[in-house]
């Protein structure tokens, strides 16, 4: 057998979400292995991208990514994939799987896929050089709400630069963070620290299953979004910074956003 650790990014949703090259290259695996912790294929259960591969799906957790050595262990002696949604290389303990493979002397090819850092601004309209750093909102726990996601958002915000903040996912206990979470969360920091990241009149954008045939792009102000239906998780939030009339337009017409912000552009 031949010894190799394919990566491959799943896109965002449906089974068919990935390339054909990669598609390809899974047919050819030896085994799969699958983790959906880091991001769930939205629409899509195991047993769908199974049957559609044609092989065997092993998912695992974080603790057998991060701890465990099955995955590298199976890669000297067969081909072997690693598999997750979106793109395959934005995670840090995937970077690590690949880097540990490469010390292995075991081959290593990697098939990107459609991630979520360009879907967001493409379905928004928003220009993607104009986004800042991406920022994660942690669900509270105990009433712990660290203070570091509300100073970076504040910080591309001094700089006119949008905001995607992503959503925490708890995968093992089938808890993912819905918009309107998000939204009161920022709220409640606001109130907390009080530095003026958010106001009545701050807009809002959510994303909600992107790439998907059910994909809902809506924005608006807090208040107003809190009442209305944003769709399901998975979500992704942004805080625009400095718009662009052609930003502005494109929130208008793909969103729904008031029509003052085009206004208040000119």
């Amino acid at each position: 057998m031949t010894s190799e650790l394919v990566f491959v990014g799943l896109g965002l949703s449906g089974v068919d979400g990935m390339t054909v090259k990669a598609l390809n290259a899974l047919k050819e695996c030896d085994k799969i292995y699958a983790e959906f912790y880091t991001s769930n294929l939205i629409g899509t259960e195991v047993s769908d991208l199974a049957e559609f591969i044609g092989k065997e799906i092993h998912v695992v957790y974080r603790s057998e990514v991060e701890e465990g050595h099955d995955i590298i262990e199976d890669a000297k002696t067969m081909r072997v994939a690693f598999v997750t949604a979106g793109d395959t290389m934005l995670a840090t303990t995937h970077v690590d799987l690949r880097i540990q493979a490469v010390m292995e002397g075991i081959p290593v090819r990697v098939f990107n896929g459609i991630s979520i850092f360009s879907a967001c601004p493409t379905c928004l309209g928003l220009q993607p050089y104009k986004f800042g750093r991406a920022v994660t909102l942690p669900f509270l726990e105990r009433n712990y709400q660290p203070k570091s996601p509300y100073d970076h958002i504040m910080e591309n915000k001094k700089r006119g630069l949008h905001t995607m903040i992503l959503l925490d996912i708890r995968a093992e206990e089938l808890r993912y963070m819905t918009a309107k979470d998000a939204i009161e969360w920022l709220l409640a920091g606001e109130e907390k620290w009080g530095e003026g990241l958010i106001t009545d009149k701050t807009l809002l954008c959510v994303v909600s299953h992107a790439g998907a045939e059910d994909e809902k792009v809506v924005a608006g102000y807090p208040k107003d979004l809190l009442q209305m239906d944003l769709g399901a998780p998975l979500q992704t939030l942004v805080l625009p910074g400095e718009l662009h009339f052609m930003e502005a337009e494109a929130l208008v017409d793909f969103a729904g956003a008031p029509e003052e912000i085009i206004q208040d552009d000119e």
